[in-house]
């Protein structure tokens, strides 16, 4: 019979070129170009060979990963054969023939043995291999071999049903596609080899490239070292942008400095439709050349070679060519940084104003835009599962299901706690545990009790889910975790880190039911100081989940005196104590104006905004999670210095403050009165103490401004390695060592702590990555960038349902203040609805106001109009869905009036509807 994985009779697409049932069997380059053919359910019944996995496994881990996922599902039937293995198929290098040359022949020795095996069994219809290639001379050898070979494209094109398959064909010779005649635009690239000759004489500079969202014709290159000059490097106009894309690792060569130039402040979008318009971008790169002064030039150069492609596939729309019939048609992606692509596609109108997944192929000298290929089609562009898809993906957020080989390691149900389980763990049932959460949380990661012992002081826990006891370290369930590295959750979903199973249920610490936790118990006297500190691996059954406001219900009820009351009683209370001790140290409280959506439980669409208001208990839960982090970190640190896993918040620049400074600077003489609003930055304390004075009975929303404004002043708070690094400190938290414990079913780091504080006090035992610092420093690399994209993606979801919100409202008057303002317009917030908005004071087709912008006060005047950063002012807010790819909220100023930017409320009402 035939092997696992590849049907007895191969049932596959019709094939006009090959009638008769086959399996088919690809080279290295077609997997690797390929391989979106490859993953559609069209295509089954295909042999990978071994040699072929190796080569790929070397070229591309993403491809590696993909290919090893789809002989993973049952029922696309593919099937890896050992080649270089199986006696009969082993082939050795000859003298003087590349290796390359080798592995093409080993692949033929295969194809040829296969269909010899096939020839022995007995079946009416013979079975055959097709061999599949687009290597030119491959295919000849193959074919004076007696071997059936073809192209991806023959094969492809011969598939009579199934005509779609053709748009997904990658555009793989990179000569066969240029266009005729096209006028050479571009300068070669330099060869990797010279490239890293370059590097090495200093001649050339290797760096990622980031393009620029608001200028097409400028980017910057961020070179890696440590050098201190010439860190950042900007390259300007096409020919030096040379076809780089954004996140590309490439060599610049720096100009002479006479050639530098300064950042532009221009805003360039790429609007061009076709290939003829070079002479068009001569004119816009005359824009840039704007004059400066001599102390705006920054160092400048042009991209010679690329190192490294950091290529995606990548969301958006279809730009349909305006010919009629036409195959070739321009791809705006979403992303603003990825230029035009384009594709050849038969079915441009059934495309038209849907999101769809494009994949680039490759960028020829002649041509104004790389080609690429239709990957697939996600659904109506303003669709909300469609929409929410592409956040996902344009965030580069992990989202697909979770595959079989990852559920395989869940515990079998029902699940019950063993004997085996209960070694190195000590019975807390006893203790009134409960837990405090949102309303609707269904991960519970923590639960806390209080009580009092008998010499007079009290006993608290924090009790966490022990999420490390189910997750083994490197089976494929760890490996998908820590590839996500965060739960992300947008206004109505939830993606989890961790599968449900584990996340909503195993892991999570409903009341009243046995469950497996991860204990921090400390002795405390009634001043909240801590006596003892003991960590345990433990077995609790929680006596209540309540939410926040329930919680708050019975602390300030009169009549209750139950058990879980008292324990939340003291909790309340020494968490006032804790969090006074925290601010007199100089902790930070920032506000951040953070929103909700009430959705309708039919449509789901939202409804109402409501701006999150914060009770005691909140704050309750909160302090004793810092608590327990702060002592979890210590503890790790002190028996792991060189690789503990922790999180540090580092200082701002002094210089981030300026604008804060300079704000409240402005708004105090506004208001001539001797305010004390200086806002000192020396140390957080200093910070903190000047933002608690700064109060003002004429204007009470100022204290939240500014405290708004502070915290846009503030850096990223980042996961690192102990022994790589050695500056600890969390600026926020005012504390000199801080970690993630408290959270094991959303964040992996936890679970990385988790499992150093098991092996610190023996109830786990250790692995070789887990002391390894090189190997936990790229895991905080990965960490860390995860959360950032979950947060991006998160704040892309408030927006979009922030334009839901807003497509059935028309036009909304509300109050707003300035948060920034800029040279041509200015950034305003508006409290009701949490929302940020730009207020343009230059539109296209409309006369320009007069405008002065003074970056001292800072303020800008426009017309006779002075606006000051927090000032209050009137506006207009409206959806303007004019790009269905970037639809934005539009602002206009209504007051105070600015004489020729009136127009009539009703006016702008109608345009904002019109297109509904």
């Amino acid at each position: 019979g035939s092997a696992p994985g590849l049907e007895e009779r191969p049932s596959g697409p019709a094939s006009s070129l090959c009638p008769g049932p086959h399996f088919l069997l690809p080279d290295t380059n077609l997997l690797l170009h390929q391989i979106d053919i490859l993953e559609d359910p069209v295509i089954k019944n295909v042999i990978v060979l071994q040699t072929v996995l190796q080569e790929v496994r070397n070229r591309s881990a993403p491809v590696y990963k993909r290919i090893r996922d789809v002989i993973q599902n049952p029922e696309k039937h593919f099937y890896s054969f050992t080649n270089e293995h199986h006696r009969e198929t082993y082939i050795e290098q000859n003298r003087g023939e590349t290796s390359n040359d080798r592995n093409d022949r080993a692949i033929r020795v295969a194809v040829r043995w296969y269909n010899e095996h096939l020839k022995k069994i007995e079946d009416e219809e013979k079975i055959q291999v097709i061999f599949l290639t687009n290597d030119r001379s491959n295919k000849e050898k193959a074919l004076e071999e007696g071997i059936t070979a073809y192209t991806c494209e023959e094969y492809i094109k011969s598939l009579t049903a199934n005509p779609e398959l053709v748009d997904r064909l990658a555009c793989v010779s990179d000569e066969g596609k240029e266009i005729e005649g096209g006028k050479i635009i571009f300068p070669e690239h330099i060869p990797l080899s010279k490239l890293q000759q370059g590097i090495k004489s200093g001649i050339y500079l290797q760096g990622t490239y980031r393009a620029n969202r608001e200028n097409y014709l400028e980017a910057t290159v961020w070179v890696h070292g440590d050098g201190e000059e010439n860190k950042e490097i900007i390259v300007q106009g096409l020919k030096h942008l040379n076809r780089a894309i954004h996140e590309d690792v490439v060599a610049v060569e720096l100009l002479a400095k006479d050639e530098w130039v300064a950042p532009s402040s221009v805003v360039l979008q790429d609007d061009g439709q076709n290939e003829e318009d070079i002479e068009n971008e001569e004119e816009k790169e005359n824009i840039l050349k704007t004059s400066v002064n001599k102390d705006m030039l920054r160092p400048t150069g042009r991209v010679v070679g690329i190192i490294k492609r950091n290529w995606r596939p990548y969301c958006g729309m279809l730009s349909k060519s305006q010919i009629k019939e036409a195959r070739r048609h321009l791809f705006t992606p979403a992303d603003r940084r990825i230029p035009r692509i384009r594709i050849e596609t038969r079915q441009a109108d059934t495309l038209d104003g849907q999101r769809i997944i494009v994949a680039i192929d490759g960028w020829p000298r002649n041509s104004r835009y790389p080609n690429g290929h239709f990957v697939k089609n996600l659904g109506s562009a303003g669709d909300k599962e469609t929409e929410t898809e592409v956040l996902l993906l344009e965030h580069d957020v992990p989202h697909q299901a979770f595959s079989q080989a990852v559920l395989s390691f869940l515990p079998k149900m029902p699940w019950s706690i063993t004997e085996e389980d209960m070694k190195h763990r000590e019975d807390l049932r006893h203790l009134i545990v409960c837990s405090v959460d949102p309303p609707g949380c269904t991960d519970i990661d923590d639960a806390l009790h209080c009580r009092e012992i008998g010499n007079g002081n009290l006993e608290v826990g924090v009790h966490i889910a022990d999420v490390s006891h189910f997750i083994r370290p490197g089976n494929a369930l760890d490996e998908e975790s820590v590839k996500r590295g965060t739960t992300v959750y947008l206004c109505e979903k939830r993606i989890d880190m961790v599968p449900e199973l584990l996340s909503s249920n195993l892991c999570s610490l409903r009341s009243n039911v046995d469950r497996l936790a991860f204990s921090c118990i400390w002795e405390m006297n009634h001043k909240a100081e801590i006596l003892k500190t003991r960590f345990t691996k433990s077995i609790i059954n929680s006596k209540a989940s309540l939410t926040y406001a329930e919680a708050q219900m019975r602390i300030d009820s009169a009549t209750m005196n139950d058990d879980i009351t008292t324990s939340l009683r003291g909790l309340n209370k020494l968490a006032k104590i804790l969090k006074k001790k925290r601010i007199d140290n100089g902790a930070l409280t920032l506000a951040s104006p953070e929103v909700r959506f009430h959705m309708d439980s039919e449509t789901h669409d939202p409804i109402d905004l409501q701006t999150k208001e914060l009770k005691e208990t909140n704050s309750m839960v909160e302090e004793f999670m810092l608590l327990a982090n702060i002592s979890v970190a210590q503890k790790i640190y002190d028996e792991f210095p060189e690789f503990a896993l922790l999180r540090k918040h580092p200082a701002p620049p002094p210089s981030n403050y300026d604008i804060l400074v300079r704000a409240a600077k402005s708004k105090a003489s506004f208001y001539h009165a001797n305010l004390n609003l200086e806002i000192k930055t020396d140390s957080a304390k200093a910070l903190a103490e000047s933002l608690d004075k700064a109060e003002s009975p004429a204007f009470p929303y100022l204290n939240t401004l500014l405290r708004i404004l502070a915290t846009r002043c503030m850096m990223q708070a980042v996961y690192f390695c102990s022994g790589m690094d050695n500056d600890f400190h969390h600026y926020g938290l005012a504390s000199p060592i801080y970690t993630h414990f408290t959270s094991p079913i959303r964040r992996y780091a936890d679970i990385i702590v988790h499992r150093l504080l098991a092996v610190a006090i023996g109830a786990d035992r250790t692995y070789p990555e887990l002391t390894d610092k090189h190997k936990l420093a790229e895991m905080c690399k990965n960490l860390n960038y995860r959360h950032k994209m979950a947060q991006y993606a998160q704040r892309a979801s408030v927006a979009f349902h922030t334009q839901l919100f807003f497509k059935t409202k028309g036009v909304v008057n509300e109050d707003a203040y300035i948060l920034f303002v800029r040279k041509n317009a200015i950034v305003v917030l508006i409290p009701k609805y949490g929302l940020e908005g730009t207020v343009f004071f230059e539109e296209k087709d409309k006369p320009t106001p007069k405008l002065e912008y003074n970056s001292e006060v800072p303020s800008l005047t426009v017309e006779d109009t002075t606006l000051h950063v927090f000032d209050k002012v009137k506006v207009n807010i409206m959806l303007d869905d004019s790009n269905i790819q970037h639809q934005k909220m539009r602002m206009v100023l209504v007051e105070p009036k600015i004489l020729g930017n009136d127009m009539p409320a009703s006016l702008s009402a109608k345009s904002s509807s019109k297109d509904e």
